[in-house]
């Protein structure tokens, strides 16, 4: 078998290792992790309130639905 496109592969990957002064460190801005979980408690209650509406007038709607169909 002659798999003349794999013949022609470069071997050689150019890659540049010049880390230059040119490059500015990392500034260190610290987060409170109190300020994150009241963030995600906030966020997570609201979620929770859209998803009781929402079953609440599921369930409103499946019990119209089946007194109307009752009578």
């Amino acid at each position: 078998m002659n798999n003349k496109g794999f013949t022609e592969i470069e071997r050689d990957i150019k890659t540049s290792n010049d880390f230059g002064s040119t490059e500015k460190p990392l500034k260190s801005n610290r987060v409170d992790i109190n300020v994150l979980k009241s963030k995600l408690q906030k966020e997570e209650s609201r979620e929770f309130k859209k998803n009781i509406y929402t079953l609440t007038f599921l369930i409103s709607i499946l019990a119209v639905l089946g007194i109307y169909l009752s009578l």
